[in-house]
């Protein structure tokens, strides 16, 4: 296909940079293996050089200002002629050639940037790279001071989208926005991207086949234009058809199948392929899972699937340490079957063991065993039995408990689930030195919504969970209350790409229907600790006894604001205040605040961010310490 500047058959067309060379621009370390390559060849085809010469030859390198910074910035990004001139040196030959495939990228980048009159000059002391002499005297130059390589590029005017065009037929149902128009800067990236939208929006309309084919762009250098042209050819219209497992071990292939959210003669759809391969990874069992669609239609104009998955190993083991000023060293092990009788069945057995802390007063531990089975009963459904032992001896009361839960959780949607389940509790606890033996049951019921995509460093979304839960006691101080709490986190993404972040919490409690002494020790609601106000002990905040002692209350509220900035690669600051109350026999809100603040770092590590928080009481009290430290895996929410 030819040009037509001003209207006329003239020289070849320009083509729009492809998508492997805006790659390019982002990912340079293939760039820089076929360059060595060629260096490694050159160079070893070099003769002896005089005894003046330098060889390999040091240089430097001037990139001058070509006005666009964005341009400058991605031709310092890939050129070889930087990133390999200490790793790669290299004689009068080799450099030659590398700075003419420099030249070539250069030239290719100013095409992306929309500057299709623009032009490269590249010197090596001073002479033009086109010079046939040039190598023998760069071989003869010495080698201090390194010979200069000066890199001009000289845009000229920046080119703007002429027409659009689509060809081909394309159906009456596809109309997506293509993100470009006319009199845009004729940028590359947005125009791939405009061809990208066009062949998402003809498969997702169940058109496995098609094909979207950027034509050479039609240069007006008159009027500084460019016209685009994308050629459809959208094949038949398709829906699934024979779906094959590939790499099934352990996994019942009959739990997958009815587990799996495609099925044969449903609708062709990328969107929902790619939501059935996540709903399956997210059921603990596979390392990875890859959809592969056909690359033709069987005999009944059907596109058949493969699934093929890698099943992670069915046991693990995992160690885990934290310690607070408050609560001492805590250290957890756990081990874990993940495919327990072939539909990704959990068990998973942990213990802990918690030593010293100034909220303690001796050794504590907790043993638990836990059966999870997903799609109990119906698909979406899953639950989860609980067992615990615990032992914990704190300021405030000490408590040896066997504590049992049976809970199902249905998921409503993406972000969406609500659990109803039974809790049974017996337990043993001293407090101010008197023992009391307390059994009771409760029937708790929540709501959860979670918009954010990591457990322990979440840096956009909310996550918010309300829950209910009717108690009847037995035994000592025997009745009913209603046990209400209503927790939430959101986050805020400042920077676009996670470095710099607000996130916000806010938790309510209420005990309704029963005084504070009414009710077991461990199930009265606190303040203060990493989880509410970071600043005072574990439990610290609210009613005490005459002793100092917390007594716990029927109310709590708390919030807290925290920053978080990244910086190097690994590491972020944080800086963060919370604040929080306790009341006895009264509402949330209706007692004295107490605030803390503090800041920490954080050091980011393939399992989670590792978290240090100190932080201190801006109202203390008689018996608040004068600050609390915090280490642990994970944000503090």
């Amino acid at each position: 296909m030819a040009c037509r500047p001003n209207g006329t058959l003239a020289a070849p067309c320009h083509v729009m940079p492809s998508r492997t060379y805006i790659n390019r621009m982002r990912r340079f370390e293939p760039f820089r293996l076929i360059a060595a390559l060629l260096v490694l060849t050159a160079t070893l085809g070099l003769g002896s050089p005089a005894s003046h010469a330098a060889d390999p030859q040091p240089y430097q390198v001037e990139l001058r200002s070509s006005g666009d910074a964005v341009l400058d910035s991605t031709i310092k990004d890939s050129a070889a002629l930087i990133t390999l001139k200490d790793k790669t040196p290299v004689g009068g030959f080799a450099l030659v050639r590398r700075a003419n495939d420099d030249a070539a990228t250069f030239e290719a980048a100013l095409r992306a940037f929309g500057y299709y009159e623009g032009t490269v000059r590249v010197t090596i002391g001073g002479v033009p790279i086109d010079d046939p002499a040039l190598p023998d005297t760069i071989d003869k130059a010495p080698s201090s001071p390194p010979i200069p390589v000066v890199v001009t590029l000289t845009p000229g005017r920046r080119f703007h989208l002429g027409q659009i065009t689509v060809e081909g037929s394309v159906p009456p149902n596809v109309r997506p926005d293509l993100g470009i128009a006319r009199g845009q800067d004729a940028l590359a990236v947005p125009v791939l991207a405009a061809r990208d939208r066009l062949l998402a929006a003809l498969r997702e309309a169940s058109y496995p086949l098609a094909t979207v084919t950027l034509l050479p762009v039609v240069v007006h250098r008159d009027r500084a234009e460019l016209d685009v042209t994308f050629q459809v050819a959208t094949g038949p219209r398709a829906a699934l058809g024979n779906i094959r497992f590939n790499g099934l071990r352990d996994m019942s292939e009959a739990f997958m199948r009815e587990r799996l959210l495609l099925h044969p003669g449903a609708p062709y759809s990328p969107t929902s392929i790619e939501s059935a391969r996540e709903d399956l990874l997210q059921l603990g069992v596979f390392s990875s899972v890859r959809m592969v669609p056909a690359e033709t239609l069987d005999p009944n104009g059907e596109l058949p699937m493969l699934i093929d998955v890698e099943e992670r190993k069915l046991h693990a083991v995992d160690f885990g340490a934290a310690w607070s000023t408050d609560l001492g060293a805590s250290v957890s092990a756990g081990w874990h079957h993940r495919n327990l009788f072939g539909g990704a069945e959990q068990l998973n057995l942990t213990g802990a063991v918690q030593l010293g802390g100034n909220a303690t007063t001796k050794p504590g531990y907790q043993l638990g065993a836990q059966f999870v089975k997903p799609d109990f009963l119906d698909r979406d459904n899953t639950l989860d039995v609980s067992l615990n032992a615990v032992k914990q001896s704190l300021l405030a009361y000490d408590q040896t408990a066997l504590i049992e839960r049976i809970g199902i959780t249905r998921k409503l949607s993406a972000h969406w689930s609500i659990q109803v389940g039974v809790l049974g509790e017996q337990e043993r606890i001293t407090q101010e030195g008197v023992t009391r033996h307390y059994n009771f049951v409760g029937l708790p019921v929540s709501l959860k919504y979670d918009s954010t995509k990591s457990l322990l460093d979440p840096v956009r979304g909310l996550r918010a969970n309300v829950s209910v839960t009717p108690v009847e006691t037995f035994g000592a101080g025997s009745g009913t209350y209603l046990l209400t709490q209503l927790a939430a986190s959101t986050y805020f993404d400042l920077s676009g790409n996670g470095r710099s972040v607000i996130a916000m919490r806010g938790l309510v409690g209420q005990a309704s229907g029963i005084g504070v002494f009414g009710m077991p020790p461990d199930q009265r609601l606190y303040a203060g600790g990493s989880a509410t106000v970071r600043g005072y002990r574990y439990q610290s905040i609210g009613p005490r006894f005459p002793d100092g002692k917390p007594t716990g209350g029927t109310a709590m509220s708390a919030w807290g604001v925290e920053y978080r900035q990244r910086f190097l690669e690994k590491f972020a600051a944080v800086a963060f205040v919370d604040a929080g109350q306790a009341s006895a026999d009264g509402t949330p809100f209706s007692s004295n605040w107490h605030a803390g603040a503090g800041t920490g770092l954080r050091y980011y590590t393939p399992i989670g961010p590792i978290r240090l928080d100190v932080a201190v009481p801006l109202n203390r009290a008689h018996g608040d310490d004068a600050f609390e430290l915090y280490i642990g895996i994970g944000q503090a929410f």
